[in-house]
């Protein structure tokens, strides 16, 4: 995991009072450790609740209580709420999952919206979460900018996507550096001619997967093997096919998301038998096709926890830089995407 404080370089005087930070610094922990122990959340060593007590104990450390009085002013909401692109992806699904479970530990409950990649229904669906005066949002913005008045009334987590300079926290997977070892996985397996299969162009996680299959193949890279605008399992079976059966097909597929490789796999097992096969997601069951799927995994619960973790931190006060955590995605390696052509 790397965090990036993309305000480093901007010059910033010393509180005179001891925040959040310096009590995590004191007590040799993260700042979500501090709050935790401030909450008196489980999953903390005592060993490190200590240390983090006696820390606030010789720093003189206060909480904040502005964000606390903030959220409990309009009748102590207690509220979150999540906004995701499709709740019903497992993907999504899972990480919202492991924001309940956080919200949980925090006294909190959470609400749930999808956007459908739809900037109107997005805006309409914010509107309804700051109407019901919930305490946080995390969300997987379709325009970043359409959050800049949303800000002003509560505070915000972005996940899948950067902040692009607004005020928030952001938590990420390095897509584009995880999809050029995918793509170099099949490359070494002697495959050259390889289909890109990616969501909608417009998207920052799709932006991000596209070029690191282009970095892989650099001068090899062919557009005519790239099929995007894929919002689901059945389209991107109807692209694997359109490739698989053109006058010079891949030999293998690069599924850029879960429900894409999902079509993909299906197009491969009709159509094109020996075609291998690199998936971006794990997928239930992966491990039990044949072949077993190869796939670039990032973790749905880790994104979701570390996302609400640091919403949880701003509220209880941590006054920060704005953080960008960057999580990686590992290679796992079945056998889908070790064949090589004929």
């Amino acid at each position: 995991m790397t965090v990036h404080d993309p305000g480093a370089s901007v010059a910033r005087s010393k509180p005179s009072r001891p925040t959040m930070r310096d009590v995590a610094d004191a007590a040799g922990v993260g700042v979500m450790t501090v709050s935790r122990v401030i909450n008196g959340a489980v999953g903390v060593r005592p060993s490190t609740a200590e240390r983090v007590r006696e820390a606030i104990t010789r720093l003189g450390y206060q909480l904040n209580h502005a964000a606390s009085t903030l959220r409990r002013r309009h009748h102590g909401s207690m509220v979150i709420a999540l906004l995701v692109d499709d709740i019903a992806n497992p993907f999504y699904a899972a990480l919202a999952g492991a924001v309940e479970e956080e919200a949980r530990e925090h006294g909190f409950t959470v609400l749930f919206g999808s956007a459908k990649e739809d900037l109107q229904r997005e805006r309409e669906l914010v509107q309804a979460f700051t109407a019901r005066r919930v305490d946080g949002l995390i969300a997987v913005p379709t325009d970043t900018e359409m959050w800049r008045d949303a800000l002003t009334s509560v505070t915000v987590v972005f996940v899948d996507r950067p902040a692009n300079g607004l005020p928030v926290d952001s938590v990420l997977v390095d897509g584009r550096s995880a999809a050029e070892r995918g793509v170099r996985h099949l490359l070494e397996h002697g495959h050259t001619r390889i289909g890109y299969l990616g969501d909608l162009a417009s998207i920052w996680t799709a932006q991000q997967r596209l070029q690191g299959y282009r970095d892989a193949l650099g001068e090899a890279f062919d557009p005519e093997l790239v099929q995007q605008g894929l919002r689901d399992a059945a389209s991107a079976e109807r692209a694997a096919r359109e490739l698989l059966g053109s006058a010079r097909p891949p030999t293998a597929l690069f599924a850029a998301n879960d429900l894409i490789t999902i079509g993909a796999v299906r197009a491969v097992a009709e159509c094109g038998e020996g075609t291998a096969v690199v998936g971006f997601d794990d997928i239930v069951l992966a491990d039990r096709l044949s072949p077993p799927l190869t796939v670039l995994a990032q973790d749905p619960v880790e994104i979701g926890t570390t996302a609400a973790r640091l919403l949880f931190a701003r509220l209880d006060g941590d006054d920060t830089p704005r953080r960008e955590v960057v999580l990686p995605a590992t290679l796992v390696v079945r056998g889908s995407g070790e064949s090589r052509p004929e």
